[in-house]
């Protein structure tokens, strides 16, 4: 864009972090009490309390995460259960800790929290596993599932207890073998391990036994492989779709912020800034008192802005903002060209005033270039007064418009 200005524009830290948190709570876009106290820390120029903020929401915002983790993998072993219980014929009481809740909680609560919901999940997912276990030998054995948790040594509640007689020793090893499993291990690889634990108890040695047993504990190997690489590829695609968030909740906080700067310097925005998702997306500044000339601004979002693993501060998403003033027609007088240049002028003042108004919400902004006023013939636009009779009869509707 000629007779204009282009900056590069990128979201302060503080914004990036709090912007994640207050959706991973379910929040609106906005800023949590930390990134405020970051941004009020560096608009006062202080530096340690500025990073001492940020630090604080950084904690924050991981033990948030954490603990959304955890209730993912809470609901996870809920259906796991539930599978089990419909396949399996087990039960499905296992005792499972309730979700978190995360809002009115500090960073230490959560971690308390936290740590305890793991513990008990782990406890869930071994009993669960080896409920499993039990029904699958006692089917292929024909013996009862509640004797074979018994031999090993775990009771109902997952406590330990004192076995009386134990059923078939083979049994018992293959129960012991089969209770490895993941329990959200996929159907299929159940069956396939299933095949190979039936053959042990056709065994008439207690050496094929044991080499049967081999070919079981492969397989229940391989298939705890395949549950953690589809676990990981769902860890990714979150992720993925978490970055992808955030870039459009950083992208709507710093063109409502740019949105806001302008409006309350009288600037009126012609078209909504969701077009600049788009290349060629494009919004039109114009003011009551420019007749014949309005400001074009477009924004153009910097690919893969937010970026990064997640519980570190993220990259802050970066655009390059380009303005230029527009006039309606040519100049037909030096009078004419005369208010060009004092338009020009305004506008870069104003240009200015909108930086230090967008730097208090955590939008810095670099100026790359910038024609100064008057080295230019403005270019011709007829959006530029199309926009403001548009905007004016708006105006005109919003008083007519009963209350």
């Amino acid at each position: 864009m000629s007779s204009g200005v282009e900056a590069e524009i990128a979201l302060d830290a503080a914004v990036v972090l709090t912007l994640g948190t207050n959706r991973l709570l379910g929040g609106a876009a906005g800023l949590a009490a930390g990134g405020a106290e970051a941004l009020a820390a560096l608009a006062q120029g202080k530096a340690e309390a500025r990073e001492a903020a940020l630090r604080e929401a950084q904690a924050y915002e991981a033990s948030v995460r954490a603990a959304l983790d955890v209730n993912a993998r809470i609901t996870a072993l809920r259906d796991s259960r539930k599978r089990a219980a419909e396949a399996y014929g087990v039960s499905a009481d296992a005792a499972l800790p309730e979700p978190l809740v995360l809002g009115g909680r500090s960073a230490e609560e959560l971690g308390a929290l936290r740590a305890e919901a793991e513990a008990a999940l782990a406890e869930a997912e071994g009993r669960i596993s080896a409920d499993i276990a039990a029904a699958m030998t006692g089917h292929i054995f024909a013996l009862p599932a509640e004797g074979l948790r018994a031999a090993q040594g775990l009771d109902r509640r997952g406590a330990v207890s004192r076995p009386e007689a134990g059923p078939d020793p083979r049994a018992e090893t293959l129960t012991r073998v089969l209770a490895r499993v993941l329990p959200d291990a996929a159907e299929g690889d159940r069956r396939h391990i299933a095949e190979a634990a039936q053959s042990v108890a056709a065994a008439r040695t207690a050496g094929e036994a044991e080499g049967l047993l081999t070919e079981v504990r492969f397989r229940v190997q391989s298939a705890n492989e395949r549950t953690r690489l589809v676990r990981a590829q769902a860890r990714r695609l979150a992720e993925e779709q978490e970055a992808l968030r955030q870039a459009e909740d950083e992208r709507k906080y710093m063109l409502e912020t740019i949105t806001a700067a302008f409006a309350q310097m009288g600037y009126e925005v012609d078209t909504g800034f969701e077009t600049m998702t788009a290349k060629d997306g494009a919004v039109l500044l114009t003011r009551g008192d420019w007749p014949e000339h309005a400001v074009k601004m477009r924004i153009d979002q910097t690919e893969g802005a937010a970026q990064g693993a997640p519980g570190c501060i993220r990259t802050p998403a970066h655009a390059t903002l380009r303005a230029a003033m527009l006039r309606a027609g040519p100049p037909q007088s030096e009078e004419e060209r005369r208010i060009d240049v004092e338009r020009e002028r305004e506008w870069c003042d104003a240009f200015e005033e909108a930086r230090a108004r967008l730097s208090a919400g955590g939008v810095r902004s670099d100026v790359r270039w910038r024609i100064e006023p008057g080295r230019q013939e403005l270019p011709t636009a007829p959006e530029a007064r199309k926009a403001r009779n548009r905007a004016q009869h708006e105006r005109e509707r919003q008083r007519e418009r009963p209350e």
